[in-house]
C-alpha cells in the first residue's frame, strides 16, 4: 500500500453525495468533507508542512478536527493528537519533545508556529483557507512511514511517543472492518474524543474506509446518546458509556433494536456491566483488547461465543503468545505476560531506540506489559498488568507522575498511587499518603494537582496511613494497597 489517506480518499470520491457526518447542528457528505480535508492540506503544505513533519494538536473534538487528521496524512505530515485535559505545563512537554513544524489548538504559542481551532470547528486555522487555492497532491508514501505518534506513559512517569506508520493504519482498519463485519448501512454512533487511539483510529478508521457516516457526537452525554441510539447499528465506547447508559429507565430492547453491535475497550469491562447490559437489552458486548501501539490486538467474535470477563482472539494477521520473561511462550492455561506482533505493531517511540530495543524483541514481538492467559482454544483473558499502568474512564494514568508530585506537598512524608476497580471508570486513581503530621485530605491534594495534571489523573480518593508496606528490598508492594483498598468508598 501507499498513504493510507490514498485509501480512504478511494472511497470518499466513490461516495462523494453520501452523509459522511452527522454534526449537532448541521450534516456533512463525503463531499464536504473532501473539501475541508482539501482546503486544510494547503494550508499545511503552505506552512511548510511536509513529508515526516510533526503536526501537533490539542483541540476539542469537531469535524474540523477530523478533517485535519486526514489533511496531515494527504501531505505526507506525521499527526500527533494530545488529550484537551492537558495542563500547559503538561504541554511544554509534548511540543519539545515532538519538536514539531506546526501546532494547532485552542490558543496560540510564541514557540512554535501555530494556529487556533475551537470546538465549533472555528479559529485561525479555518480563517487561513484560501477557496481559490489548487488542492495539494496526495504525498507519496509507503507502509513503513510515519503516520501519526501517540503518546503513552512512561515507565518513569514521563510520556512517550508511540510511532505509528501508514501500515500500521490501513492493516488494522482492514482487519477491524472484517472482523466486525461492517456493512454499507452501518451508522456509527461516535461518542469517543479522537485524540486518543480509540475514537481517531478504531471507530474513526473502519467508517471512512467503508464510507459509511458517523453520528459524530462532541463527547458523551448520556441522555443525547441514549437519544441517538435508534438511529445507529454500531456503538463504540468504554465501560463507562455501559454503566451509564444502563441509568436510563428506558433502556430496553426495543430502543437498541437497529444496533447490530455494541462494541467495548480501553478499560476492562465487568462481567456485572456484561450480564446487565444482556438482561436490559438482550444484546452480548463486544470486548475487545488493544493499545496506542498495537491499535486492537484481540475481539471476541461478531458472531459465536462471547465470555465475559475475556477480550477473544487474536486479530487475523496477528500473532500473539503468552511468554516468560525470556519471550518463550508457556503452555495454554498459564499467566504470562502478553506478546503480539504483526502488520499494526508499532515501529517505536519516537526519540527512545532504547526503549524500543526494551520492548520489542529481536523476532519483533512486542512486549505489552500486560499479563495474560490463553485458553485451550486460543481465547485471550487480561489478569492483571505487569506495570503499574491505571486506566481510569479509558485514559492512561501513570502512578509515578501523580506520585512525584504529591510526594512535593507540605505535610506529605510519602505517598503510593494505585488504581482500584470502579463501577463506572474501569479503575479510579487511589492516593495512600503517610503525612508528616496531620491527615491530608483529598479537597487539598486535588486543589495542589489542579494546574499540574489533567483531572482524569486527580485521585477519587485518599487514604491516610503510618506506613507503606514494603518487601525485603524495600519496594513498595501495591499489591497489598490494591487489595486493601479495592472496595474504598468512591463518591
Amino acid at each position: 500500500m501507499t498513504n493510507f489517506y490514498k485509501e480512504l480518499e478511494k472511497t470518499f470520491l466513490d461516495n462523494l453525495q453520501k452523509p459522511s457526518l452527522f454534526l449537532t447542528d448541521r450534516e456533512w457528505s463525503y463531499a464536504d468533507l473532501l473539501k475541508s480535508i482539501n482546503d486544510l492540506s494547503h494550508v499545511l503544505a503552505t506552512n511548510g508542512v511536509g513529508a515526516e513533519d510533526r503536526v501537533v494538536v490539542q483541540v476539542e473534538k469537531s469535524a474540523e478536527n477530523l478533517a485535519l487528521y486526514l489533511a496531515t496524512l494527504k501531505v505526507g505530515g506525521v499527526y500527533v493528537p494530545l488529550n484537551t485535559a492537558y495542563t500547559p505545563s503538561e504541554l511544554d512537554y509534548f511540543i519539545k519533545d515532538a519538536d514539531p513544524t506546526l501546532f494547532v489548538g485552542e490558543s496560540e504559542r510564541t514557540d512554535v508556529r501555530s494556529f487556533t481551532l475551537d470546538a465549533l470547528g472555528k479559529g485561525s486555522l479555518i480563517d487561513s483557507i484560501d477557496a481559490e487555492a489548487t488542492p495539494v497532491d496526495v504525498a507519496g508514501r509507503n507502509e513503513s512511514d510515519l503516520a501519526s505518534i501517540l503518546y503513552t506513559s512512561g515507565t518513569t512517569g514521563r510520556s512517550k511517543g508511540a510511532m505509528l506508520t501508514h501500515g500500521n493504519l490501513y492493516s488494522n482498519a482492514v482487519a477491524l472492518s472484517d472482523c466486525w463485519g461492517w456493512r454499507d448501512d452501518d451508522v456509527l454512533l461516535h461518542a469517543l474524543p479522537i485524540f486518543h487511539v480509540h475514537g481517531l483510529f478504531i471507530a474513526s478508521h473502519c467508517a471512512l474506509l467503508n464510507g459509511t457516516p458517523m453520528v459524530f457526537l462532541p463527547k458523551f452525554e448520556v441522555e443525547e446518546v441514549f437519544n441517538k441510539l435508534p438511529e445507529c447499528t454500531v456503538l463504540m465506547g468504554v465501560p463507562t458509556f455501559y454503566t451509564r447508559l444502563l441509568s436510563q429507565p428506558n433502556l430496553t430492547p426495543e430502543h437498541v433494536k437497529n444496533v447490530r453491535v455494541f462494541i467495548s475497550g480501553s478499560a476492562p469491562l465487568t462481567e456485572t456491566t456484561f450480564k446487565e447490559w444482556e438482561e436490559r437489552t438482550g444484546r452480548e458486548i463486544l470486548e475487545r483488547y488493544g493499545m496506542s501501539e498495537t491499535i486492537i490486538n484481540t475481539s471476541n467474535p461478531l458472531d459465536g461465543l462471547r465470555v465475559p470477563g475475556t477480550v477473544g482472539f487474536p486479530l487475523p494477521g496477528l500473532s500473539l503468545r503468552i511468554a516468560n520473561d525470556a519471550g518463550e511462550e508457556v503452555p495454554r492455561g498459564e499467566v504470562g505476560t502478553i506478546e503480539v506482533s504483526g502488520p499494526a505493531v508499532f515501529k517505536g517511540y519516537w526519540r527512545m531506540p532504547k526503549k524500543t530495543k526494551e520492548e520489542i524483541r529481536e523476532d519483533g514481538f512486542f512486549i505489552t506489559g500486560d499479563m495474560g492467559v490463553q485458553d485451550d482454544e486460543g481465547r485471550v483473558s487480561i489478569v492483571g498488568r505487569a506495570k503499574d499502568l491505571v486506566i481510569s474512564g479509558g485514559f492512561n494514568v501513570y502512578p509515578k507522575e501523580v506520585e512525584s508530585i504529591i510526594d512535593d506537598l507540605q505535610g506529605v512524608q510519602e505517598c503510593a498511587v494505585i488504581g482500584v476497580p470502579h463501577a463506572d471508570f474501569g479503575e479510579a486513581v487511589v492516593a495512600v499518603v503517610v503525612p508528616e503530621s496531620e491527615e491530608i485530605s483529598l479537597d487539598f491534594v486535588k486543589s495542589e494537582l489542579l494546574e499540574k495534571l489533567a483531572k482524569f489523573k486527580h485521585p477519587k480518593a485518599l487514604a491516610n496511613v503510618s506506613e507503606l508496606p514494603r518487601n525485603t528490598m524495600g519496594k513498595v508492594q501495591k499489591n497489598l494497597l490494591r487489595d486493601q483498598y479495592s472496595k474504598i468508598l468512591i463518591d
